[in-house]
C-alpha cells in the first residue's frame, strides 16, 4: 500500500501514540540512568533497587539506556517516517508498537505490576491495530442497515 493513502485520523492517531511513547521512553530512561547514578535522586527517579533482585542487573543503567535507546529509538524512527510520509513507515510503526508490547511484558518479569505498564501495552497495540486498519487488513467497525 502506498504509505500516502494512510487516511488522516489514522496518521494522526499515529502520530500522537508514536511521539508520546517516544517522550517519555527518552524522559523514563533518562530518569532511570540518573536515578541509578545518583543515588540521592534514586527515590524519585526510579523504582526501588529490590525489584531488580533475581535479574541480571545490578542498577537500573541498563534498562533505562534500552529503555530510551531502543524504544525511544523506534518510536522516532516511526514518528519521523510517519511525519515524512515515508513507504516504510507503517512498518517503522508495527515495529514499534511490538517493541512496546515485548518491552512491557520483559518488565512484568522483573518489576511488580503497574497501571503505566497496562498503558504501554495498550499504547502498542493501539499502534499495531492502526497499521492494520491502514492497511486494510482490519475494518472499522459498522452499523448495518
Amino acid at each position: 500500500m502506498d504509505e500516502q493513502r494512510i487516511g488522516g485520523g489514522i496518521r494522526t492517531a499515529l502520530m500522537i501514540t508514536t511521539g508520546f511513547v517516544t517522550v517519555t521512553a527518552f524522559a523514563g530512561g533518562a530518569a532511570l540512568v540518573t536515578g541509578s547514578l545518583a543515588p540521592e535522586l534514586a527515590t524519585v527517579l526510579s523504582p526501588p533497587a529490590d525489584y531488580l533482585e533475581g535479574s541480571p542487573f545490578d542498577s537500573y543503567v541498563v534498562p533505562g539506556l534500552v529503555l530510551a535507546l531502543v524504544l525511544g529509538g523506534v518510536h522516532l524512527v516511526a514518528f519521523v517516517l510517519l511525519a515524512r510520509r515515508h513507504p516504510r513507515a507503517l512498518l517503522a510503526t508495527v515495529v514499534a508498537g511490538y517493541a512496546a508490547a515485548i518491552w512491557i511484558v520483559v518488565q512484568m518479569t522483573i518489576i511488580p505490576f503497574s497501571v503505566l505498564q497496562a498503558i504501554y501495552v495498550a499504547l502498542g497495540l493501539v499502534e499495531i491495530g492502526l497499521v492494520l486498519l491502514a492497511l486494510g487488513v482490519l475494518r472499522p467497525l459498522t452499523r448495518e442497515r
